[in-house]
């Protein structure tokens, strides 16, 4: 696949026969070295294929190989001009995202408390393949219509957690009897849980500060003890999207759509069955949002039990909820006139910037919070969206895979893993010693220079620096 170098983190993909628009992908040298290898840059040309797309099919400075889309893939498609939504382009675990909470807390005093407030995590976080969880099943039904407003009715979280959510923790138009009965019973019993793979807890500290005032505007301040939650819709997502690829499979020949990849089916956003998976996609969110809120909420207790104190004597604020798997209708300026687009998100973060009409007041002036989990034992980071991000107001979502989890299993044991991170200074409390391999720092990308690209692109500014402290994990 031939790659035109446009700028200095910009490649550029010329349009090839059934090609609507070119492929750009944002990323230096070295990270673009490992999705020529692995097929993702063609991943990339094949997007690009979708009807109805605008501009470009683009990929973020993480991007690897992932289900239809490259994972970090971005495609906007016009909704007045046949326009496509395809499930491909969120994935299967829908709304996967981070939140990311402040503290009252220093490095100093976690170290204090660190065993007393691992313990309690260990405790109190289910994660891992399968069942278990925080909150009851009884309330999954309202969950999927309205989403984290739900458990936060139940008694799980603050009243001002909402103001800090994307989209306010809850996805509109969610149609709960697009849902089987199936995704139900796979993920009616996992509402409050991590799950496994490279979903985390992980305690970090501000390491450093890159910008005063927006650092202050979220609530951040270096030396700051914070807690990140990445995780998503678990086996209701899944099934949700297994479900959903099933269906527009066979619709599309209804709508005379053909594709480059089986694995990109898609149908038009104003079809029947765009409708159909926007509501069970939306519901689908419902649960993440859900889901993250309730683990915050644990979270909350963990710690106060851990320093024995009150849940609001921690000051365990919320900075900031984002999804980072999710297709969504928003306008935006094309060729001059509003236009409005399905943007596909599949590993890849909404950083609308300063001004937008949809970030809480207190944050408007700085733009959205972008936050950008780096793999296990490695730096993550906070920026923030700007208003000259030329993807859609996108960002990266990770560090992304340089390695299989098969061959990062053969590179070290779990156990090897995990001593290392215990020498660096990293409390780990795995739900599998022998998985923790598959997870392991070199497996991934180098964060810091993704955002390094990131910020250097306009994609988002950098805000502040986290450094893990401890980490659960499934």
């Amino acid at each position: 696949m031939d790659l035109r170098h446009v700028s200095a983190d910009v490649w550029e993909i010329a349009p090839l026969e059934g090609m609507r628009v070119p492929g750009r992908v944002y990323a230096s040298e070295a990270l673009l070295a490992g999705a020529r290898e692995e097929q993702a840059v063609r991943q990339v040309a094949n997007v690009a294929h979708l009807p109805g797309i605008v501009e470009a099919s683009i990929a973020m400075p993480d991007i690897h190989w992932g289900y239809g889309f490259p994972i970090g893939g971005v495609a906007a498609t016009a909704v007045d001009d046949g326009g496509v939504v395809s499930p491909g382009g969120v994935g299967f675990d829908i709304c996967c995202g981070v939140r990311l909470l402040a503290s009252a807390f220093t490095e100093a005093d976690f170290e204090a408390h660190r065993d007393a407030v691992m313990a309690e995590l260990d405790r109190r976080i289910p994660r891992g393949l399968g069942k278990g969880s925080i909150a009851d099943r009884a309330l999954v039904a309202d969950v999927l219509l309205s989403g984290a407003e739900a458990v936060l009715a139940a008694g799980y979280g603050w009243e001002d957690d909402l103001a800090r959510c994307e989209e306010g923790g809850v996805s509109a138009g969610a149609d709960s009897d697009a849902i089987s009965g199936r995704a139900l019973e796979r993920g009616g019993g996992q509402l409050g849980s991590l799950g496994a793979g490279n979903h985390f807890l992980e305690v970090q500290v501000v390491d450093a500060v890159h910008d005063r005032g927006a650092a202050s505007a979220f609530g951040l301040a270096a030396g700051m003890v914070t807690v990140m939650i990445h995780c998503g819709s678990r086996g209701f997502g899944h099934q949700t999207c297994t479900d959903q690829l099933r269906l527009l499979g066979t619709a599309m020949a209804r709508h005379g759509i053909t594709v480059p990849d089986r694995q990109l089916a898609c149908v038009p956003v104003d079809s029947a069955e765009g409708a159909a998976y926007l509501g069970a996609m939306s519901a689908s969110a419902n649960f993440a949002w859900a889901n993250r809120h309730v683990l915050a909420h644990e979270a909350r207790r963990a710690f106060a039990a851990g320093f024995a104190t009150s849940e609001r004597e921690t000051g365990m604020r919320l900075v900031y909820d984002v999804a980072h798997n999710l297709a969504k209708l928003e306008e935006h300026d094309v060729g001059g006139r509003a236009v409005w687009l399905c943007v596909h998100r599949k590993g890849a973060t909404r950083a609308f910037g300063p001004g937008h009409r949809d970030l809480p007041a207190d944050l408007s002036a700085w733009g959205q919070p972008v936050l950008i989990p780096g793999s296990m034992g490695t730096a993550s980071w906070v920026l923030r969206g700007t208003d000259t991000n030329p993807a859609f107001a996108s960002a990266a979502h990770g560090a992304g895979r340089v390695m299989s989890r098969k061959k990062a299993k053969r590179r070290e044991t779990g156990a090897e893993v995990r001593r290392r991170l215990e020498e660096d200074g990293i409390a780990i409390r795995p739900g599998s010693v022998r998985l923790l391999s598959e997870e392991a720092p070199y497996a991934y990308k180098d964060v810091d220079e993704v955002v390094d690209v990131c910020h250097r692109s306009g994609l988002a500014a950098k805000v502040a620096r986290l450094r893990p402290l401890g980490v659960v994990k499934g």
